[in-house]
């Protein structure tokens, strides 16, 4: 059992028999009356977002939820398609369950597979990747005074702001949690 002392970010409950995960969440102790926490929850499920508030020390079962090693192969109009290494299991996802994760997702990449009551409902990424820039402007010389940035299209369709400096064909580290540019790899 958790408690609301335990909350932290992309914790797991089960609240009303369905799994949801922790996006953010606020401790409040008020002058008066009891202490409770404000959240904001995302079924893993429906991917539906919800707020809600507990009190505080309420109590809450983590969800049967499983995570296996998987290797993306491909997509089509089915879906995204993964395969368990060992067992050579073949899974499919839609583009609903899965985005926007789906922006930084390379063929043969390892992502870990979460599954609900034997179910595949989310995948979890690398915290980076690394993605070619497929089209950016050229940048503009002597405009290296300021943090001025520009959109830049990776090779998964993702947009990505980026220095500068940073032209096609660039291969960049990308930070998959908040979708944003780190640094330039030479692969």
């Amino acid at each position: 059992m958790i408690q609301t002392s335990d909350f932290k970010k992309g914790l797991k409950l089960l609240i009303d028999n369905e799994p949801y995960t922790i996006s953010d969440f606020q401790h409040i102790k008020p002058g008066k009356g009891n202490q409770f926490t404000r959240t904001k929850l995302k079924n893993l499920i429906t991917g539906s977002n919800l707020e809600r508030t507990f009190k505080s020390g309420e109590k809450f079962e983590i969800p049967d939820v499983e995570y296996t090693d998987m290797t993306f192969l491909y997509n089509d109009d089915d879906g995204f398609h993964f395969m368990n290494q060992e067992s050579f299991d073949q899974v499919k996802l839609s583009l609903e369950d899965i985005q926007p994760k789906n922006l930084y997702l390379l063929e043969n990449q390892s992502v870990t597979m979460l599954f609900f009551n034997e179910r595949a409902i989310d995948i979890e990424l690398p915290k980076t990747v690394v993605l070619k820039v497929t089209q950016t402007d050229p940048g503009f010389k002597g405009n290296t005074v300021t943090n001025t940035y520009k959109p830049a299209t990776m090779e998964t369709g993702c947009v990505v702001q980026v220095p500068l400096h940073i032209s096609e064909g660039n291969n960049l580290k990308i930070d998959t949690e908040e979708g944003k540019y780190l640094e330039r790899v030479n692969k």
